[in-house]
């Protein structure tokens, strides 16, 4: 038998299909770090200007989720990721051939717009050919790629660039990025049956969902307070790590410890390895335990300490740098844990736009974080450069993380108040989440 005609190999083909996509979104959202001396130089950037570069991509992809969980409700990953695919490496080449920072900007966009479709529909995927006790796993194995695309986005990405430059770099992941939208379009399908294959066992097939349907999963999301508070853990926990890694990590360690790009960057890789090893292993342990909100809770409370030590402390020494760095990107997984809840306490037609309204949430931290960061940061412009990045002064540097750590611990308010109401409800009948969703 084939692995096209196997369903349990298929999904495999299928998943890592779509994770290669995945893998060059979280590439390019991520890259700023590593592109920001190259692109102050080329566009003449001020810190608010790099912030905004940075998170045009987040604001498309944060207005395009719930659309996106539509879309992968009703036409399935077939479709929805390979155009995302598409769309994403034509953004690509569009950045690299830009000549202005409006260019610039709406090229990052149209790279965030591609994006904006991939994960949902990899979530979409994973509920239509896993069984319910893998979804978990499968969002931390999911997560993992995100983490090895933020790898890839640090000291490889700068060797990348160091040799080649930017622009030639940005083209050749558009190049990889065609290849990969071509395969999901081969091998992706929205169910074992619409591939024309047995059922996998313990996997029921998902429903078809109509647009009224939807409308009325949108409305009591809408009116869900632990949806709302959900949404808030994943906005702290996703726009944290996204800036982190994705945009000031790098700059930090530039200006206050006088490091070069790549030897900074190999600070932020501490982080994406973190990325690759600690959603996975957070989703398995929470599989296992069949609980939810619990380690979500106290991943959180850690993951607060971990984004506290350089408000507090300013410039601690590297290593413990690198160690909290790594921490932000491991517990980064107890965040994800908030898809897996919100997908558990809705019905399966409602995968998707259930877990798309949380994801929304989570970009558009990721939109507003690092613009507000780098708002704060140019009031503590020194009007110096080092290596071409624009220096900053390291009180200021303080008071932008603070943003950071802040925001996670509302999150880490926001979890504990959700695992006092699923207390509250647990011996009532109508309670919605069962004892796996906790």
């Amino acid at each position: 038998m084939s692995a096209l005609s196997d369903p349990t190999r298929r999904r495999w083909l299928a998943w890592a299909a779509l994770a290669t996509v995945f893998l060059l979104v979280n590439l390019h959202r991520l890259s700023t770090a590593v592109l920001s001396d190259r692109l102050t130089d080329a566009f003449g950037t001020t810190a608010a200007q790099l912030g905004t570069l940075h998170a045009a991509f987040f604001l498309i992809y944060a207005v395009a989720q719930i659309p996106t969980g539509v879309l992968a409700d009703r036409f399935g990953p077939r479709y929805v990721g390979s155009i995302g695919g598409l769309v994403l490496s034509l953004g690509a080449v569009g950045f690299a051939l830009s000549g202005s920072y409006l260019a610039a900007v709406a090229s990052r966009a149209l790279i965030g717009l591609g994006s904006a479709v991939i994960f949902v529909t990899i979530l979409r995927f994973c509920a239509n050919w896993y069984r319910a006790d893998e979804f978990a796993t499968m969002t931390g194995l999911t997560g993992s790629v995100a983490g090895l695309g933020a790898i890839l986005a640090t000291t490889p990405l700068a060797v990348a660039v160091d040799a080649l430059g930017w622009r030639a770099t940005m083209i050749g992941l558009a190049a990889v990025g065609f290849v990969a939208a071509g395969a999901v379009f081969v091998v992706a399908r929205q169910s074992p049956a619409a591939a024309g294959l047995e059922p996998i066992a313990g996997v029921p097939e998902q429903p078809s969902v109509t647009l009224a349907e939807t409308a009325g999963h949108l409305r009591t999301l809408a009116r869900d307070p632990d949806q709302w508070l959900l949404s808030a853990v994943f906005f702290a926990g996703n726009g944290a790590i996204l800036t982190l890694i994705g945009l000031w990590g790098v700059p930090y360690l530039a200006i206050v410890y006088g490091l070069d790009v790549t030897t900074a960057s190999s600070f932020t890789l501490l982080g994406s390895i973190g990325l690759l090893v600690g959603p996975p292993a957070i989703g398995w342990v929470s599989d296992r335990l069949e609980r939810r909100v619990l380690p979500m809770t106290a991943g959180v409370g850690l993951l607060t300490i971990a984004f506290s030590v350089i408000p507090v402390f300013g410039r601690p020494p590297l290593a413990i740098i690198a160690v909290s760095y790594l921490a932000c990107g491991v517990l980064f997984g107890a965040a994800m844990l908030s898809l897996s809840t919100v997908k558990d306490r809705y019905p399966p037609a409602a995968s998707g736009v259930a877990t798309a309204t949380v994801n929304t949430a989570g970009f558009v931290g990721a939109t507003v974080l690092p613009t507000l960061m780098g708002l704060v940061l140019d009031a503590y412009r020194t009007g110096e450069t080092v290596g071409g990045t624009v220096a900053y002064t390291r009180y200021g540097y303080r008071v932008a993380f603070g943003i950071l750590a802040g925001t996670v611990a509302v999150a880490f308010c926001c979890s504990c108040w959700l695992l006092v109401r699923d207390r509250d409800t647990s011996s009532s009948p109508s309670a919605r989440e069962g004892s796996s969703a906790r």
